[in-house]
Parts: structure tokens; C-alpha cells; sequence
């Protein structure tokens, strides 16, 4: 591909549903797993600001145990298109900038550090790498993610 499709406003990008596939590999033991699922993205309710929120939900394999998953995540607009992305309960994850259809972003979480990497192919189609480091941790997640008749 080598190109990324740039996205003026990122809500408006991200807004709906989509599938979503993630390898999460521990590159200490060389365990892996996979999440499929969907995303929604939805727009806050009065009086939680301007923005979008991601509920993620699906089945997470681990060591060859299928378990139910879920998340949720707040993306409160920021300027010029951009979201300041949020933890449910409030507090910061990290800055969403795809102006240039590609961004990095780093969160540090005690004494690891989580550097993602956001990346959009075209319209329908992006993709979301998280490297973890730290004294316990050297994991890579990989996410992509599919809008379309797929998603439902």
C-alpha cells in the first residue's frame, strides 16, 4: 500500500459499525490470541460533550480458552478534527490526530509504555498497532478494522 488516505474529522470518520480482528502476540513466551468482534462508534449523550462512544464487544481467544470481551472508550472532539481519545471512566488514553491518515501515540501505564500506531488504508478500512514494553510486558496487538455488510 505504502500510501495513507488522510481524514479531515475523525469522529465523523469513525462514526457506526464495524468488525474488528486483533492478534495480540506476547512476544516474551510466544503465546498469541485473537479477538473478533464489533465496534460501534455513537454519538455521547447530552452533557458528556461533543464526540463519539466506542463499545467494543466480541470473543477473545487466549491459550485456547474463547472467552467473552469488551471495552469502552470515550473520543471527545478536539480542534481541527482531531479527539482526544478517553478511558471510560474519564480518564486520558491518548491524542487521535488522522489529518495525514496516520498517527502515533503514546501512553505510558505504570512502568510500561504503549506506543500505538494508527493507520487508515481508504474509506472503509483501518488499523491500530499497540507495542507494549516494560518490566512484565513485550506485546504487540494488531487490530483491523472493516466497515460494511460484514460488521452487523
Amino acid at each position: 500500500m505504502g500510501e495513507f488516505w488522510p481524514v479531515p474529522d475523525v469522529l465523523a470518520y469513525l462514526g457506526g459499525t464495524s468488525r474488528a480482528e486483533r492478534v495480540v502476540r506476547d512476544l516474551a513466551s510466544g503465546d498469541d490470541g485473537r479477538f473478533t468482534g464489533v465496534v460501534v462508534f455513537e454519538p455521547l449523550q447530552d452533557g458528556e460533550g461533543d464526540g463519539l462512544l466506542q463499545r467494543e464487544s466480541g470473543d477473545f481467544t487466549w491459550r485456547g480458552v474463547t472467552r467473552p470481551a469488551e471495552r469502552t472508550l470515550r473520543f471527545l472532539a478536539g480542534p481541527d478534527g482531531t479527539a482526544d481519545v478517553r478511558f471510560a471512566d474519564g480518564r486520558f488514553f491518548h491524542d487521535l490526530d488522522l489529518r495525514s491518515g496516520r498517527h502515533i501515540a503514546d501512553h505510558p501505564c505504570s512502568a510500561d509504555l504503549y506506543r500505538g500506531e494508527f493507520t487508515v488504508r481508504d474509506a472503509d478500512h483501518w488499523r491500530t498497532v499497540w507495542r507494549v514494553r516494560g518490566p512484565a510486558k513485550d506485546l504487540e496487538l494488531v487490530t483491523d478494522y472493516a466497515r460494511g455488510l460484514n460488521a452487523d
